[in-house]
C-alpha cells in the first residue's frame, strides 16, 4: 500500500481542485495588526489636514480605531479567534484597497506613501478566500453552524468577533465560486437570517436570494428552490435571472413528478436551512470520516480495560548521567503501538527562544512527493515551518542532546528540527513505503525510525493530534513532547503511526518535530526478526 498523506489544511474545496488555505502564520498576522493600526494612525493624520473633505473616511477611521486599540491590546489572544483573522484578511485585502482609491481623488502624500510602504506585506484576494475557507473546514471538522461563527459562539474565545449579514454573504459567494453549494447555502441562509431579523446591510435581499435559490437547486431540493426563487420575483420581478430559473426549476419538478406518477408535490418545508439540512458531498479522502470524529473527540478506542494498563513512571534514559538528579516524567498515552508523554520537556525560556530563531524563517511547509522523493509544498498542509540547526544557538544543542538523552537514539543523522507553527492540517506518515524505497536515498541516513514531537503551546480549543488508524487523539500541552516508533524492529513501516494534526479552532499551535533516523541506531534499538513493538 502506498502510504496515504490524506486530509486536508483549514478548509477543503468540495469537488473540484487542490484544498486551499491563506498562507499567514501567527506571528506575520501579529505583525498586520500593528501594521493595520499604524495605517490608522496615519489615516487619522491626513484626516486631520482635510477634515472637511473627507468626513466619511473620518467616520471609518474612527470605528478601525476602536478595532485596532482592541486588537492591539493581546494581538495572540486576538488573533486565536479564527473569525477575528478572516476579518482582518478581508479588511486588508478588500476594505483597505476601497479606501485607497477615494483617497487618490485628493491624493494625501502622507496616507498614499505609508500603503504604498505597507501594501506589499498585505494578504492578497486568495488569502482572503482561503481565510474564508478555513472557517468552512472548521465547520466542517467540527460540526459546527453558520450561527455559531456568526455570533462568535466558540469555545475558550477572549474576544467578541461577529460577522455581519455582508460578512456572511461574501463567505457564501466565495463557497459559491468555487461550486462548493454546500457551504454557499449554509452561509447565504445565515445572512439571510440576519437580514430578516433587521440588521443593517449593504448587500440586497434579491442577491442573496439570487444565490441562495441557486445553491439550494445544486444540492437537489427543487421545492425549496422554487419557494425561494418565488420570493425573489416577488422583490424584484424584473431581475435578469429569476424569472428564467423559476420556469427551469418548476418545469423540471413537474417532469420529476411525471415520472414518478406524483400529480402534486408537496409544498417546500418551511424549516428554516441548517447544518445537517444537507448532507455534505462526498470527497477522495476515504478516511475523512474517522479523522473528522477523533478531531472532536468521538471515536476514540481507549477502553477502561486499556486505560488501566497504562502508567506514569519516571524515566533516567537508561541510567543517563544527564538525567540520574532528574529523570523525566514519563507517561503512556497509548498501549499499542506504544506512545508515550514526557513532562517538562522544554522550559517556558526555551520555547521563547526557539520561536525568536523560527519566526524569521518561517516558510510554507512541504512533504516529500512519493514519486520524485522531492520536497514540494502540499495544499493539504499548510503548515509554516523553520529549520534549525545546533550550531545556530545553545538552545537548538540542548533540546537536540535532551532527546537523545531521552531516547537514547542518536540525532546525529536525524533531520534538522523543524518548527512548525498551524493554522491548519494535514495526515501524515512519517516513513517510507515499501514502493517509495528512495523517498530518503539522497540523505544517506535511511528511514525515519522515530518521531519526537514536542508541543510549545496550549491551544484553547481544537489542535489535536489523531492516528486514524487505532483510534488515538493526543491533545497538545505546553512544554511536553509525545515519542513514538514509526518502523517495527524487522524495520518494516507501523502504518498504523500514520497521524493528523486536526485544525485548531481557536488559538495557535507550535510544535517542533525531531525526525530520527536509521543509520546510527543498530546497537541503540537492534533490529529484530519479527514486526513487534
Amino acid at each position: 500500500l502506498r502510504l496515504l498523506y490524506l486530509m486536508s489544511h483549514l478548509q477543503f474545496h468540495i469537488q473540484h481542485g487542490p484544498f486551499f488555505s491563506f498562507h499567514f502564520p501567527l506571528g506575520q498576522m501579529t505583525d498586520l495588526i500593528y501594521t493595520e493600526k499604524e495605517l490608522v494612525q496615519s489615516l487619522k493624520e491626513y484626516i486631520q489636514a482635510e477634515e472637511s473633505k473627507l468626513a466619511a473616511v473620518k467616520s471609518w477611521a474612527n470605528k478601525l480605531d476602536v478595532l485596532t486599540l482592541a486588537s492591539t491590546s493581546d494581538p495572540e489572544v486576538y488573533l486565536a479567534h479564527p473569525v477575528n483573522a478572516y476579518k482582518l484578511m478581508k479588511r486588508l485585502n478588500t476594505e483597505w484597497s476601497e479606501l485607497e482609491s477615494l483617497v487618490l481623488q485628493d491624493p494625501s502624500d502622507g496616507f498614499i506613501s505609508n500603503m504604498t510602504v505597507h501594501r506589499q506585506y498585505f494578504p492578497d484576494e486568495e488569502d482572503e478566500k482561503g481565510a474564508a475557507k478555513a472557517l468552512m473546514r472548521l465547520q466542517d471538522t467540527y460540526k459546527l453552524d453558520s450561527e455559531s461563527f456568526s455570533k462568535g459562539k466558540l469555545p475558550g474565545v477572549h474576544h467578541n468577533a461577529i460577522l455581519t449579514v455582508d460578512d456572511c454573504y461574501d463567505m457564501g459567494k466565495t463557497a459559491y465560486n468555487e461550486a462548493d453549494y454546500y457551504h454557499a447555502v449554509l452561509w447565504m441562509q445565515q445572512s439571510l437570517r440576519q437580514m430578516d431579523a433587521g440588521e443593517e446591510h449593504v448587500v440586497s435581499k434579491a442577491d442573496v436570494l439570487d444565490y441562495l435559490s441557486y445553491s439550494v437547486y445544486q444540492m437537489g431540493d427543487l421545492p425549496r428552490a422554487i419557494e425561494l426563487t418565488r420570493r425573489l420575483v416577488a422583490i424584484d420581478s424584473s431581475h435578469q435571472r429569476a424569472g428564467g430559473n423559476l420556469r427551469y426549476f418548476e418545469k423540471l419538478l413537474s417532469k420529476q413528478l411525471k415520472e414518478l406518477n406524483q400529480e402534486v408535490q408537496e409544498p417546500a418545508t418551511e424549516e428554516p436551512i441548517q447544518l445537517g439540512t444537507y448532507k455534505r458531498p462526498k470527497d477522495y479522502l476515504p478516511e475523512r470520516e474517522i479523522y473528522e470524529g477523533l478531531c472532536r473527540g468521538e471515536g476514540v478506542k481507549m477502553t477502561s480495560a486499556r486505560r488501566s494498563r497504562l502508567y506514569c513512571r519516571y524515566h533516567d534514559g537508561n541510567r543517563n548521567p544527564r538525567l540520574l538528579l532528574q529523570p523525566m516524567k514519563e507517561e503512556d498515552e497509548w498501549d499499542s503501538p506504544h506512545i508515550v508523554r514526557y513532562l517538562n520537556a522544554l522550559s517556558d525560556s526555551e520555547i521563547e527562544k526557539i520561536k525568536e530563531l523560527a519566526k524569521p524563517r518561517l516558510a510554507r511547509a512541504t512533504v516529500r512527493d512519493p514519486k520524485t522523493g522531492v520536497l514540494t509544498t502540499a495544499n493539504y498542509r499548510v503548515s509554516k515551518s523553520a529549520w534549525l540547526e545546533g550550531e545556530e544557538d545553545p538552545v537548538i544543542e540542548r533540546v537536540n542532546q535532551r532527546i537523545e538523552d531521552i531516547t537514547g537514539l542518536t540525532t546525529q543523522t536525524a533531520e534538522l528540527a523543524t518548527f512548525l507553527n498551524y493554522v491548519s492540517t494535514c495526515l501524515c506518515g512519517f516513513f517510507q513505503c515499501k514502493d517509495e524505497p528512495d523517498a530518503f536515498k539522497t540523505l544517506g541516513t535511511g528511514n525515519r525510525v522515530a518521531t519526537f514531537l514536542n508541543y510549545m503551546s496550549d491551544v484553547e480549543a481544537g489542535g489535536a493530534t489523531v492516528f486514524p488508524d487505532f483510534g488515538a487523539a493526543i491533545y497538545p500541552k505546553k512544554g511536553t513532547a509525545v515519542f513514538w516508533y514509526n518502523l517495527f524492529r524487522s524495520g518494516e513501516g507501523d502504518y498504523r503511526t500514520r497521524h493528523a494534526a486536526c485544525p485548531v479552532l481557536v488559538g495557535c499551535k507550535w510544535v517542533s518535530n525531531k525526525w530520527i533516523h536509521e543509520r546510527g541506531q543498530e546497537f541503540r534499538r537492534p533490529c529484530g526478526l519479527t514486526e513487534v513493538d
